[in-house]
């Protein structure tokens, strides 16, 4: 059974920051791109982040670039979401998922097999 556990969500002052994790069980996690992203209320879920299974690409989505780093411990099966420089448009629940997909599809949700329930971040101005 596949399972994908986020930490790390909570309240921030706009300028703060917040690591997120995503700990990853019952899959060859090395095998595996992993993604970030997050959905506001009433607003559709939104690509955030995502790395390659090496971890040697990384990409992001325009409105968190110079902002946010994603980074992966293959050893530890977990993935990481480092937030800098929050805004209060931020504010939203951060998913993680998993996927295998080709190369440049990391930001299209139908890509990715795999999801957890969600941390929720929360940015006061």
């Amino acid at each position: 059974q596949v399972q994908l556990g986020e930490s790390g969500g909570g309240l921030v002052q706009a300028g703060g920051s917040l690591r997120l994790s995503c700990a990853a069980s019952g899959l060859r996690f090395r095998s595996y791109n992993m993604g970030w992203f997050r959905q506001a209320p009433g607003k559709e879920r939104e690509f955030v982040a995502a790395i390659s299974w090496t971890g040697g690409s990384t990409y992001y989505a325009d409105s968190v670039k110079g902002r946010f780093t994603i980074s992966r411990d293959n050893a530890k099966n977990t993935v990481y979401l480092q937030m800098n420089s929050l805004k209060p448009e931020d504010s939203a629940v951060y998913y993680c998922a998993a996927g295998i997909y080709p190369s440049g599809s990391y930001y299209l949700l139908k890509m990715y097999d795999y999801w957890g329930q969600g941390t929720q971040v929360t940015v006061s101005s």
